[in-house]
């Protein structure tokens, strides 16, 4: 596969912690195509291992999202679905799956932009992320049952956080298309605003003032508690804060919080969680 076709598909760039990444397929309204989900696949994986990353805020080029799956250049060869689909192990993210469970596994924030269409796959990446800043206009679905095909990008482990269950069933039975007040209001997104970049990079320097292995252990410990049994979140709760104690990020923060009248100091990169 060439690597510089594939560099095409997504743009990064990092700036004072901050990761900009956004899918470059403007003139087909960022649909996915193969070249694409291992592009976003590559970005992902590049993040996890950069520990001074303090923020990734994901968007579309052009004027959507992501429209979703480029059903005619996937299927057009029996490959394609393989690629995307086959997995060693069960229970593993398959390629279709990573783009959207993989940013969950960065040890920090991620926030997910939408303006325009966000349908099917294009949902179930922004789905992945912490959070979602949408503007009130945005055409936002999970489509997949247009196609006669269900949801099976990985967008299932938000979705059952987020919605009742009889309102997911019915969004991905129907295919309907909301705007994203709608998605606000049945919980879909955390936020509208009518400039979402300027809201999400606000939401980025807020987050970055904080310690950072703080944050990347919380988003950890929520992740990984929000539906087990308590026992095992208290439990993480205490072994994560040990950690914490022991870091020097703790003691920079704690610092900064004392002497606001003094020059901040700077955090160093995170621990590995």
């Amino acid at each position: 596969m060439p690597s510089k076709n594939m560099e095409q598909r997504v743009n990064l760039e990092i700036s004072n912690g901050i990761a900009y990444v956004s899918l470059n397929r403007p003139d087909k309204c960022n649909a996915l195509d193969i070249l694409m989900f291992h592009a976003i696949r590559k970005t992902i994986k590049r993040l996890k291992a950069d520990r001074s990353i303090r923020t990734v805020i994901v968007t579309g080029n052009g004027d959507d999202f992501c429209s979703g799956l480029d059903v005619k250049s996937v299927m057009s060869s029996t490959k394609g679905p393989l690629e995307l689909l086959l997995k060693l192990l069960p229970w593993r993210a398959n390629l279709a799956q990573y783009v959207s469970t993989g940013w969950r596994e960065i040890p920090a924030p991620v926030i997910v932009v939408i303006k325009g269409r966000c349908w099917g796959g294009g949902l179930q990446i922004a789905l992945g992320g912490d959070f979602r800043i949408s503007t009130p206009d945005a055409s936002i679905s999970i489509m997949e049952s247009r196609w006669g095909l269900i949801p099976d990008m990985g967008g299932t482990l938000a979705l059952k956080e987020l919605l009742r269950l009889d309102k997911a069933k019915e969004l991905a039975m129907t295919g309907e298309v909301i705007t994203g007040l709608q998605a606000l209001e049945y919980g879909l997104v955390t936020h509208v605003d009518d400039e979402p970049f300027e809201r999400a990079i606000k939401l980025a320097e807020i987050i970055s003032q904080q310690s950072p292995d703080s944050i990347a252990a919380t988003k950890k410990l929520y992740n990984r508690s929000w539906w087990s049994k308590p026992g095992f979140a208290l439990l993480r709760e205490s072994f994560y804060q040990i950690k914490i104690l022991i870091g020097k990020n703790r003691a920079i923060k704690t610092y900064n919080q004392i002497n606001q009248d003094k020059k901040a100091r700077e955090f160093i990169n995170r621990k590995n969680w």
